[in-house]
């Protein structure tokens, strides 16, 4: 292998000749062989578009050589489009703070920016990695500003893929506001329900989860870059920062704006943490839904199989004819994932000190992966489950006017202790409860037939 040589503080190490990487990168390619776990794309994407941004804004305050700075800017903009995102190659578990993913960035960009202007990868006196591409820049104000971008970014994805969640079960309760079912409570028969009743709780829970991440997703908004290594913007010029905002605001389409104090912005990792929260409350009301699906459509001969889910595959390898709630299943287990994310995400953003939160490395990839995998599962499972889901109508029914708890809509006519025995007699004899309450006289036939409206016990009232 064809290598050349760089240099750091600590030494001289051969790099492969080929690699857009540098010594730095390299370093941490060796130091750190933990996961084969990269960084996110959307990760990769913010931090190009702050140096992209920065070289910008630099070149504007008179701080950087224009050809520097656009060829800079040029060769973010080609890993943008794709290219050279196989050189951004440190672990996810890496030195803290995020050094070596800042440096992995700054080292490719350097040298394909190199390039450009003609010199070789490694000749950093063309374009240097810190003096140039990092130019009014730290670690410590570049990594949160591009885990807030970046979950910014999803996160308003998320919010689409659930108003499309909200809009399809609102759907499934006007198809099925007339199917009246039996409801069930401690998983025992209860009062009649519709199941558009059931699928319009759904429709608002979702979308109350919604305005939720809305409203976490916005603090991501707000941004500290310009703080650069502690907080005081040592380094940076003084008008770097509204700028910079300005800049990435223009760059992604993303609204972001200037934070109130960049100490705080660097120290606390609030935001992450009520984004990766709200995240994890939608998750545990998807696990909810996903299960009372499942619990619907069991059967199909020995459950309840009031609803079909679409059959989308075989459902095992041994019984022929099997199909599986596979959709349901899926977004299951990623909601898991995704509340063990959030757990990672907590106990990371309680470890900072001082002026610095160093855990940010672990928080940038759970976080991301989180919102990136509900994002995909949400919009996954509204296409091929919520959408194709169907109805038994006559089982629904047939529950519904089978369950003992209709009898209590007799309460306010003959007590609760009355239709207790009524019920008590049911279960014993089998025999219909209209019979059982004509045959021992405790109301008419023209009564029970006004009372015993199956609709009319779906709405508020007494009947």
């Amino acid at each position: 292998m064809q290598t050349r040589i760089e240099k750091d503080s600590l030494g001289e190490r051969a790099i492969p000749a080929d690699a857009y990487y540098g010594i730095q990168t390299d370093r941490a390619i060796g130091n750190f062989p933990i996961s084969g776990l990269k960084p996110k794309s959307s990760y990769i994407d913010a931090t190009v578009h702050i140096k992209r941004s920065a070289a910008k804004v630099n070149k504007d305050l008179g701080l950087i050589e224009p050809e520097k700075a656009d060829a800079i800017v040029k060769a973010c903009d080609e890993i943008l489009n794709g290219r050279l995102r196989e050189w951004f190659v440190v672990d996810v578990y890496q030195a803290g703070a995020g050094t070596s993913h800042n440096m992995n960035a700054n080292e490719v960009i350097a040298n394909r920016a190199t390039e450009l202007l003609g010199g070789n990868k490694g000749d950093y006196s063309i374009i240097h990695p810190n003096d140039h591409v990092n130019m009014a820049q730290s670690t410590n104000d570049v990594c949160p500003t591009a885990i807030r971008m970046s979950a910014a970014k999803l996160g308003d994805e998320l919010q689409a893929s659930l108003q499309r969640m909200e809009q399809a079960f609102s759907a499934k309760s006007e198809e099925f506001d007339g199917i009246i079912k039996s409801g069930r409570t401690h998983l025992q028969d209860a009062v009649p329900v519709r199941l558009g009743q059931e699928f319009g709780a759904y429709a608002v829970c979702i979308r109350k989860n919604c305005e939720a991440i809305r409203t976490a997703t916005d603090a991501n908004k707000e941004l500290g870059i310009g703080g650069t290594a502690a907080g005081t913007g040592l380094n940076a010029h003084p008008q770097y920062r509204s700028k910079m905002v300005r800049e990435l605001s223009l760059a992604t389409g993303i609204e972001f704006r200037m934070t109130d104090d960049y100490f705080e912005a660097m120290q606390s990792l609030r935001p992450f943490v009520l984004l990766s929260g709200a995240v994890r409350c939608l998750a545990q009301d998807l696990i909810r839904i996903a299960n009372d699906l499942r619990l619907l459509s069991s059967g199909p001969k020995t459950g309840l199989a009031e609803i079909t889910l679409p059959a989308l595959q075989p459902g095992s390898s041994i019984m022929p004819g099997k199909v599986n709630p596979v959709m349901a299943e899926m977004l299951n287990m990623v909601c898991f994932q995704a509340i063990g994310c959030d757990l990672t995400v907590l106990l990371a953003a309680q470890a900072g000190q001082l002026e610095l939160n160093v855990m940010m490395p672990v928080v940038a990839y759970n976080l991301l992966h989180e919102l990136e995998i509900m994002k995909n599962a949400v919009g996954v499972f509204v296409d091929r489950c919520i959408q194709g889901i169907t109805v038994d109508e006559e089982r629904c029914k047939s529950f519904a006017e089978s369950s003992m708890s209709i009898v209590t809509v007799l309460n306010p006519r003959i007590g609760y202790a009355a239709a207790a025995n009524v019920a008590k007699e049911y279960l014993i004899s089998g025999k219909p409860i209209r019979e059982i309450v004509l045959e021992k006289g405790l109301l008419k036939k023209e009564e029970l037939d006004k009372l015993f409206d199956l609709r009319d016990m779906t709405e508020p009232g007494i009947h």
